[in-house]
């Protein structure tokens, strides 16, 4: 419920620059613009630590762009939610604010957050997000080696080929350097070790799936199956109104562990004796393409 004490502060984030909107227990706005760097961050904190006690930082997902800025309020005690744009312009739409500037968005942020209360999770922990970062980026590298394999089966020039075939060399190295930095960060934390050999343990899912979901997944072991089925987006939704029964459908979620998760499905469909019954078999190779910690699994 909302409190006479809590005022929702609407955050929308760009690469260089931060626009705020505080909804003040008045219902009137206060603006400030931030730079989105260090210095900007360090001034928002001082700027929302003046003027409340008690506040909920509303910010759209950005791709990035917010996640420094989220783990410095969040870091200092602010209650900080991350949500979903699409839900945000949707209610944007059903308040009848068809405009969109920055301004107009970060004060949409701020009644969304006075209306729906989204939820605020902890931010994640150093080591899961050095973790992720360097899942991205290992499978950022895989997505280069198959752009640059591509470009080599097409090119007729000896240069061009020699050249591309050093990059892939680099690449592949790269990958290798991921996987070493993956696996020693696993070691160092006992509670992912432990998390690593139990998914490893089920039939299909490899490192590379374990690993995804150790690190986009970090619910796991605290939500039940319904509720995380529901957060990764394969929980299918109904669709009925009066007699009519709809086609349930899966949507939303996280994309990242769906497709970490997708592989993994295809192999189970032919070695698991759990989901093999319930699944059609795999009409590829049913093993994933990737080297290091994923070699010979998903």
């Amino acid at each position: 419920m909302d409190t006479v004490t809590t005022q929702y502060v609407g955050i929308d984030v760009s690469k260089a620059q931060l626009d705020c909107a505080m909804l003040q227990s008045d219902m009137q706005f206060v603006s400030m613009h931030f730079s989105n760097d260090a210095a900007g961050h360090a001034a928002l904190l001082a700027w929302l630590t003046q003027h409340t006690k008690d506040s909920l930082v509303v910010v759209e997902a950005t791709g990035g762009y917010e996640a420094a800025m989220v783990a410095e309020l969040a870091t200092n005690g602010l209650r900080v939610a991350v949500v979903n744009p699409r839900q945000v312009r949707d209610f944007a739409k059903a308040t009848g604010v068809l405009a969109k500037t920055d301004a107009i968005d970060a004060r949409v942020l701020a009644q969304f957050g006075r209306a729906i209360q989204p939820q605020v999770r902890a931010p994640k922990a150093a080591e899961l997000t050095e973790l992720e970062a360097v899942l991205t980026r290992r499978r950022q590298l895989i997505e280069m080696i198959t752009t640059e394999t591509h470009r080599r089966s097409m090119v007729t020039s000896r240069v061009i080929a020699k050249q591309i075939d050093q990059h892939l060399k680099w690449l592949a190295k790269q990958v290798d350097t991921a996987d070493t930095d993956l696996g020693n960060m696993i070691k160092r934390s006992t509670l992912m070790q432990r998390k690593l050999d139990v998914l490893t343990s089920v039939p299909g899912v490899g490192r590379v799936t374990a690993v995804s979901l150790i690190a986009q997944l970090p619910e796991l072991g605290t939500l039940n199956e319904r509720q995380l089925s529901a957060l990764v987006g394969v929980c299918p939704f109904n669709r009925d109104s009066g007699t009519l029964r709809g086609r349930r459908t899966i949507w939303g979620g996280r994309a990242r562990v769906r497709a970490a998760l997708y592989m993994a499905a295809l192999v189970a469909a032919r070695h698991n004796p759990l989901p093999k019954n319930v699944l059609p078999a795999s009409t590829g190779r049913g093993q994933s393409q990737e080297s290091g910690v994923g070699r010979g699994h998903a």
